[in-house]
């Protein structure tokens, strides 16, 4: 239907040290999937001093990464982080699958509730989220939804902290989530479809008339994370394919970017000294995989005000 994707190479920019190895210790998250992992990398989010942020799901660990590729353990807690954004003030947002959205004060390295409860029902399990230019924040409430159970949902937490939207429910697994550029799409990845799904927004913020933006095929998991150029241009995690794809705002294939380490490509973030450098986590091996892109990625609320 369309040419061919090019293909883009990507190269490692850090690698969890064996030192944070956690190989022999188990975890809810790994003994509800019968294995051992020493680290399972999601959450990627620049700061504006340039480290990288990240989550460990498998251990429930909140990582940054310097710019020289160091990491350190900022927090450790039972619980199992996924989705990771920061806040324009520099606060940690993180989706959390057993306790909601959790809040992580970089200063005293501390993590707290901040949401547990929406319409007086507890969250499912959160999965990742993404802040509007104007600080509403949408997440995702995955739970153990999938095409046998679509009980996912969407939902948007306002600016003011307070008031939350339910956008859609009846979900197979929504996961990654990115504002077009318009803020009047907000694309979900939907892992047990392996599609890619548009929420219209109409001006008041309702949502109204879902569609499938982009039908995946293959891989043995769906799509995960998600990020956005400067031309709109929308990047896809391909779980377990080692891969992330990059499709113009029509749902045209433009590159494929593999994995130079495992299959388990995880999320992206945009970084680098002029936003072209594509870094995206890969749990296998526990690395940290960076790609150029022609495009810069487009700011996030983190760094704009």
């Amino acid at each position: 239907m369309y040419p061919p994707a090019q293909h883009l190479d990507t190269e490692v920019f850090a690698r969890l040290p064996e030192a944070l190895y956690l190989t022999h210790q188990s975890s809810s998250w790994l003994a509800a999937r019968h294995t051992k992992m020493h680290s399972f990398l999601e959450g990627p989010a620049f700061d504006r001093a340039g480290n990288l942020w990240c989550v460990d799901l498998a251990h429930g660990r909140i990582l940054r990464v310097n710019p020289a590729g160091e990491f350190e353990v900022v927090v450790s807690y039972e619980g199992e982080p996924n989705g990771l954004k920061i806040h324009r003030d520099g606060s940690i947002f993180v989706a959390d699958h057993l306790h909601g959205l959790m809040l992580v004060d970089p200063l005293t390295k501390s993590i707290t509730p901040y949401l547990q409860n929406v319409h007086r029902e507890g969250l499912r399990g959160l999965n990742d989220l993404f802040f509007a230019s104007n600080g509403d924040l949408y997440f995702t409430d995955q739970g153990e939804s999938a095409l046998e159970n679509p009980t996912g949902r969407v939902f948007r937490l306002r600016a003011d902290g307070q008031t939350v939207d339910l956008l859609m429910e009846g979900l197979a697994g929504p996961n990654g989530l990115v504002l077009n550029k318009a803020e009047n799409v907000l694309y979900v990845a939907i892992t047990y479809d392996n599609a890619i799904y548009a929420l219209r927004l109409e001006p008041g913020g309702k949502m109204k008339k879902a569609g499938r933006f982009v039908q995946l095929s293959g891989s043995t998991a769906g799509p995960d994370g998600l990020a956005l150029d400067e031309s709109g241009n929308l990047a896809i995690v391909h779980a377990q394919a080692g891969t992330v794809w990059l499709f113009s705002p029509l749902g045209e294939p433009l590159y494929r970017i593999r994995s130079c380490t495992g299959m388990r490509t995880t999320n992206v973030a945009f970084g680098g000294s002029d936003g072209r450098t594509l870094y995206i986590t890969e749990a296998e091996q526990g690395a940290i995989l960076m790609a150029r892109l022609p495009q810069p990625g487009r700011l996030m609320y983190s760094h704009t005000g």
